[in-house]
């Protein structure tokens, strides 16, 4: 009889096999909920036995010591970051070494894209003071909520202002530039009054590809604990399922390409820029990008110390254990 295993999930197109039940083990009955908000603490629900988790949050479970939550380097959710940065079309910016001194809102001070997205704009000389920061919702169907996290200090990362949907604020010149992986309604629209701010953003991944290596990982599956300990075995089977519901999306992807007009050039291009295994899982492949990850949380002081890649992840994908369990 198989094992029942309740998983919460975006929903990552990549994930459809998986969900529709073309990709399936024997062993397990997997029961997935889509989600549109990120589960806060799989380790304390009722709901799930396993989630797609935050890579930050899980950062900060494991240097306070809550082992509630097992993560596996299993990078469900990755991307460049540098078409991630909006601006206003008639905005004289170009260029993130332009964001010096300037007004930039994000949707969550410590959330894993906008970690790594001031990781991209340090690399051009803009640190953290090197800019006013401000935390607030996107638009107005957004929620009013505390996404500071304990990180505000006056004068340089604060709440937006009268807790104003950034959009507007960026439209009223009130902040030069937000981060956002996510664009808003309207944004594809030729009148939505915004653009991206690098005017060739993909140049610029490639640019940063070259340099370090990697294509950054923001979300990870996270394990209830002690689901894990009496099921030892299921972190490599959900992990094997995950990476070939990936590989079988990828091939139908390839053959429905005309769903979007240029889809085809669109995987053309990627697959002929990055290597194969790319956005392979495990302790391994993924061992800089999770080192540089732990480091710019702790550059930007969203961990008070330095995490190795083993303390963050005591378990790989295959359900072994690293050199620092």
């Amino acid at each position: 009889m198989p094992l029942t295993l309740r998983l919460a999930l975006r929903d990552w197109d990549y994930m459809t096999p998986l969900v529709l039940g073309d990709v399936s083990s024997p062993k397990l009955d997997i029961r997935v909920d889509r989600v549109g908000t990120l589960i806060s603490h799989v380790g304390k629900s009722d709901a799930y036995d396993a989630a797609e988790t935050s890579f930050s949050r899980y950062t900060q479970l494991r240097i306070d010591g809550d082992d509630s939550v097992v993560g596996i380097p299993n990078f469900i959710m990755r991307g460049f970051r540098h078409r991630c940065v909006i601006t206003a079309k008639e905005s004289p910016i170009t260029s993130f070494a332009e964001l010096a001194g300037k007004r930039i809102g994000v949707t969550g001070w410590r959330d894993s894209g906008n970690t790594w997205t001031r990781a991209a704009l340090r690399r051009e000389g803009v640190g953290v003071e090197d800019a006013m920061w401000y935390a607030g919702r996107l638009t107005e169907a957004h929620p009013i909520t505390d996404r500071l996290d304990g990180f505000g200090r006056p004068g340089r990362i604060e709440a937006t202002p009268g807790e104003r949907p950034m959009v507007e604020l960026l439209k009223e010149g009130q902040l030069d530039a937000i981060f956002t992986p996510f664009m808003p309604d309207g944004y594809f629209a030729g009148n939505s009054g915004f653009r991206q701010l690098l005017p060739d953003f993909r140049a610029a991944e490639h640019r940063y590809f070259a340099d370090v290596g990697y294509v950054p990982g923001m979300h990870l599956i996270g394990f209830k604990a002690e689901f894990v300990a009496e099921h030892p075995w299921v972190m490599a089977e959900l992990s094997a399922l995950i990476d070939e519901s990936q590989r079988v999306w990828l091939s139908k992807r390839r053959k429905y390409a005309d769903t979007t007009p240029f889809m085809l050039d669109e995987l053309l291009k990627s697959a002929a820029e990055l290597p194969e295994g790319w956005d392979a899982s495990g302790l391994a492949a993924n061992r800089k990008m999770i080192a540089d990850f732990a480091g710019e949380l702790h550059v930007q002081g969203i961990l008070p110390r330095l995490m190795t890649p083993e303390e963050l992840f005591p378990f790989d994908v295959d359900g072994s254990r690293t050199s620092a369990a």
